[in-house]
């Protein structure tokens, strides 16, 4: 075996995949409020690349890509949910909006941190525990790396998955021949809506998350859509409830979803993330413990005085640089919380995967204990809650960098790579990462702004909604209770009660789209098949095209506003100019049409031959 690693060419092909990856994922965060793990498709595209193209076999290369890569993801995933509420502020007149200096540091503390945090705990978690933590992504990542050529080979697919989604996508929003989404509202039933948004990274979500997920999501869509809200117009009638300024009745159906139905579904997800935290407290508390023990012990790992060091470098740079508004008891709470949620979060992922840990949960657990302290001791100004999200910012990218640090680390330890050479190269993702996500944040928010109809940036609103309200805010309490109320019934029931609350906040919009992808994924695994075999191989190939679609589409997310804010003359940008819409657009009939087209193609490449498929390891971390 080829035993090169940290080569120039590994670094430069991780350093790529850690940029694309991010910033699909920021976009995709933005638009529908999840993200996806990123560690499978970039170990195939890894091995895809690094053999197919560069001609050279050396597993222990594509996995530091893999390391690289990924860590833009993660550190995407974190960013997300907290610096787009300073944003939002700011465009309230409340605060200045955040540089990009202060955007790149956040994330780069955090995802150092998250990193440092999670060196000491890799004896006991990944070693003494291998045979109790499964660590789901980073096993099925040593299978595609292990899996040599044949796992090089079809990466094909995810490129194909991401030119087509690209071409679809530019079609949709920048030539604008067809809408992206189909809205409906009832006529008989006053106050009901809903449509699809027929894009294809929600197809791709929606194929990954699975036909349960989906289908959970787009139940609490149902409920919002076809029954609170028809509820709150039949017995609202003429009158006004805040927070509305306008009488029920004058109300659309968006009307209704912005002033009412978003705050119960607040509500319902920042309960069912706590739901979560609280069922998980046994196993945090274990954790904790022995993170605590192992802090001590050496290995193959980095230094224990260089990650000592590397910390309290750390926290001196957050508390004396004037650009991150934290004060010494800031700092000291992003490091305590810090890495008590990166200890939590390195051995949940071991057991139920990063799709599954609860980091919204931990971040929100954050801001309440965070905002109730600044309250009462008298921090109740803006400057208060802007330091809140920004320790809230932090310890969210910490506590998804340590779980993706974990994974890595798993698929390191089951392919025989070098720990510290791995974490080298996680330091050096999250670095890069940090400093393309400063300007693609920068670039979302001049061009269409956060909690807009192009990026509703669901799980940040949802921070800014704790923040405020424990701050004392008016906020519609009678609303945000009754969300908390639907998601402990859920709990009471039985069901996932998060995925439920997503798609209860969300516009049923999105959780239909995303349902498509969940029925193709039902379809391919329900389809009789001659060997079970075949079967498998069919649900990974979508897998890889579903990972690819999401790529594409938020690269060209990003693409799209670089041109809605390059001038093109006559104060025009060039994404007015090439507006074709305005001469032959095709409507909903044509949106509707490509949507099944688009679908048609999916499930053919999913069903095609590949005479090497019955050889090839499963992707699917969800079985």
């Amino acid at each position: 075996m080829n035993k090169k690693e940290l080569t120039s060419v590994s670094v430069i092909l991780g350093i790529v995949l850690a940029v694309v990856f991010g910033a699909a994922n920021a976009y995709l965060g933005l638009r529908v409020g999840m993200t996806v793990s990123a560690s499978i498709p970039a170990a195939v595209l890894a091995m895809g690349i690094m053999q197919g193209i560069l001609r050279k076999k050396s597993t222990l290369e594509s996995n530091m890509v893999q390391t690289i890569g990924s860590a833009g993801e993660s550190l995407a995933a974190g960013a997300i949910f907290t610096i787009p509420v300073l944003f939002m502020w700011a465009a309230e007149g409340k605060s200045e909006a955040p540089g990009i200096l202060e955007i790149c540091l956040i994330s780069l503390f955090g995802g150092f941190l998250g990193i440092l945090f999670m060196v000491p705990l890799r004896q006991t978690l990944i070693v003494k525990e291998h045979g109790n933590l499964i660590y789901p992504e980073g096993t099925a990542c040593a299978g595609v790396l292990k899996a040599g050529e044949k796992g090089g080979k079809r990466s094909g697919i995810v490129f194909a998955g991401l030119g087509l989604a690209a071409i679809y996508k530019f079609l949709a929003e920048g030539f604008r021949f067809f809408p992206s989404e189909i809205d409906l509202s009832s006529k008989r039933l006053k106050g009901a809506g809903g449509g699809i948004d027929v894009l294809p990274a929600l197809l791709g979500v929606g194929y990954i998350c699975g036909p349960k997920t989906s289908s959970l999501m787009f139940g609490g869509g149902v409920l919002a859509w076809l029954v609170l809200m028809p509820l709150i117009y039949f017995f609202g009638g003429n009158e006004i409830f805040y927070p509305g300024d306008v009488p029920v009745a004058e109300l659309d159906t968006w009307g209704l979803w912005r002033n009412y139905i978003r705050y119960i579904g607040a509500g319902a997800v920042a309960t069912a993330g706590i739901i979560s935290l609280i069922k998980t407290m046994p196993l945090i508390i274990k954790t904790f413990v022995s993170g605590i023990k192992s802090f001590r012990k050496k290995g193959e790992d980095l230094p224990l005085w260089i990650v000592c060091a590397g910390i309290l470098l750390i926290a001196l740079a957050m508390w004396l640089l004037p650009v991150i508004p934290l004060n010494f008891w800031g700092v000291l709470i992003v490091i305590l919380f810090g890495f008590f949620f990166a200890t939590v979060s390195s051995r949940m992922v071991g057991l139920v995967g990063s799709s599954n840990n609860p980091i919204s949960g931990m971040t929100i657990a954050t801001l309440i204990i965070v905002a109730f302290l600044f309250k009462i001791t008298g921090n109740e100004g803006i400057d208060s809650m802007i330091a809140a999200v920004v320790i809230g910012s932090v310890i969210c990218i910490v506590t998804a960098m340590a779980g993706d640090t974990s994974q890595d680390l798993k698929t390191g330890y089951l392919v025989g790579a070098s720990p510290m050479k791995q974490q080298i190269g996680e330091l050096i993702g999250a670095l890069v990462s940090a400093l393309a996500l400063g300007g693609i944040l920068l670039l979302f928010g001049k061009a269409w702004g956060y909690g807009s109809e192009e990026l509703p940036a669901v799980q940040a609103t949802l921070m800014r909604m704790v923040v405020e309200g424990v701050m004392g805010e008016n906020l519609p309490w009678t609303l945000i209770l009754v969300g908390c109320g639907i998601a402990i019934v859920g709990e009471i029931v039985g069901i996932s009660v998060l995925p439920f609350a997503v798609g209860m906040y969300l516009p049923i919009h999105l959780s239909a789209g995303i349902l498509c992808g969940g029925l193709v994924r039902l379809l391919v695994e329900k389809r009789k098949m001659r060997q079970e075999e075949k079967r498998t191989a069919c649900v990974d190939r979508g897998f890889l095209y579903a990972s690819g679609m999401i790529a594409g589409e938020g690269l060209v997310g990003i693409l799209l506003a670089l041109l809605a804010i390059i001038p093109a003359g006559n104060g025009n940008s060039i994404a007015d100019v090439i507006n074709f819409g305005r001469f032959a657009n095709f409507g909903k009939t044509g949106a509707l049409i490509a949507f099944l087209v688009f679908i048609l193609i999916f499930l053919l490449y999913i069903y095609k031959r590949d005479k090497n498929s019955e050889e090839e390891p499963s992707y699917n971390i969800d079985e």
